[in-house]
């Protein structure tokens, strides 16, 4: 299928097949282990980082290369594509959520204190907004800041953190004023390591088992009033802007996974005999892989527009949840029928559908649910 008309240039495309290599070589055949021990090696960061992988919307002051949008993009989609949600979550939140805010609203000195690092891979960086009591409504967050000085004291708890139990800071929303709701939200900087800060528990998952997913805990947890991430007060504006990037990357994200479930179950049904022909060509087989195929593309080109809008500058708050929706939902809907064309084989370990079926569950839930897309797409209806 096609890449993307309009979308992607040969410099993209060649972009795309440096990624798939460093994936075929550094990713893929570690990938059973790494599930099996729900953890990849910190190791695999600064391979990334030594391809790029981090840094490539970002100034090359800070050590990136500038590249833009589509170059991670294109990262996004191929990591996608691995086997393992929880290699592409780990290593896609360093490139976005981890680093995005710091670079789109910190200052210089955050900038090179924190952003310089995450690129060199030196520094893991989470976006911890989510709390055991508040997910989607951002607004009703608990999690408070009362400023002491030179100092904020956090108290409260997060929840569902990627990259949590690992990270090297955590930039948390908080409450710095519990009266204006959310105008009262704001972004600090907490390292690991600040008294008063610590990882609950790590999580145990359905999918995404290869990331590290946290619960984390603030208790009288004392932050430089220099880790304030913009002006106090700013931090609602701020989620909302990250997440449009969030959203689009989970749409690409599913994309990119879709591809392959697509490309393995067409490989595994020209092999597989039943009635003494390959299944492949059983005609309700071959009109089913052509619906799958053709609801991928529909979704991919979706999530392409969306892209190209985004990239323009534009908003597009509309086609960025429309994208988001259609395409985590394909993904989840053609893992359930890979699953099924793959028969009892595709709950064996060694098959990746059980691993793509698993993963794809998180898509229509993470960075704001089907409900709260179609919420925004009504909301750009005028409803």
């Amino acid at each position: 299928m096609s890449s993307g008309f309009g979308t992607f240039t040969e410099e993209h495309e060649a972009f795309r097949k440096t990624v798939r290599a460093f994936i075929e070589r550094e990713v893929k055949p570690f990938v059973p282990a790494w599930e099996e021990a729900e953890e990849f090696p910190r190791e695999l960061y600064f391979k990334a980082a030594a391809l790029g992988l981090f840094g490539l919307r970002y100034e090359e002051a800070y050590g990136g290369t500038n590249a833009g949008f589509l170059y991670e993009a294109v990262a996004t989609e191929e990591l996608s594509k691995c086997g393992s949600g929880g290699v592409a979550a780990g290593l896609g939140a360093q490139m976005t959520i981890g680093t995005g805010p710091i670079h789109s609203f910190g200052s210089d000195a955050q900038k090179r204190k924190f952003l310089a690092p995450a690129i060199k891979g030196e520094k893991i960086g989470a976006f911890a907004v989510t709390e055991p009591n508040a997910g989607s409504d951002v607004a009703g967050l608990r999690t408070n800041a009362r400023r002491d000085g030179d100092h904020y004291v956090l108290n409260g708890a997060k929840t569902y953190i990627t990259s949590g139990v690992r990270a090297d800071y955590v930039i948390a929303a908080v409450k710095t004023d519990t009266a204006k709701g959310h105008k009262g939200l704001s972004m600090i900087i907490v390292e690991k390591g600040t008294p008063g800060f610590s990882v609950a528990k790590k999580l145990k998952k359905l999918g995404w088992r290869a990331s590290d997913t946290a619960e984390l805990v603030f208790e009288d947890c004392r932050v430089p009033k220099e880790n304030l991430l913009g002006p106090e007060g700013n931090g609602f504006a701020q989620i909302m802007g990250n997440f449009q990037w969030e959203r689009l990357s989970l749409a690409l994200g599913a994309i990119g996974a879709a591809d392959d479930i697509l490309a393995n179950v067409t490989a595994y049904v020209r092999e597989r005999q039943a009635f003494g022909q390959a299944v492949a060509k059983f005609q309700v087989v071959k009109h089913r892989l052509a619906d799958m195929a053709t609801e991928l593309e529909a979704a991919r080109q979706l999530t392409y527009h969306a892209l190209r809008l985004h990239v323009a500058g534009e908003w597009a708050l509309g086609q960025t949840a429309m994208a988001k929706k259609l395409a985590t939902e394909m993904c989840c809907k053609l893992a359930d029928q890979s699953l099924q064309l793959h028969g009892g084989a595709g709950y064996m370990m060694e098959f990746d559908i059980q691993r793509h079926w698993r993963d794809a569950r998180l898509g229509p839930i993470g960075g704001g649910t089907s409900e709260i897309m179609n919420e925004i797409i009504a909301k750009s209806l005028g409803l």
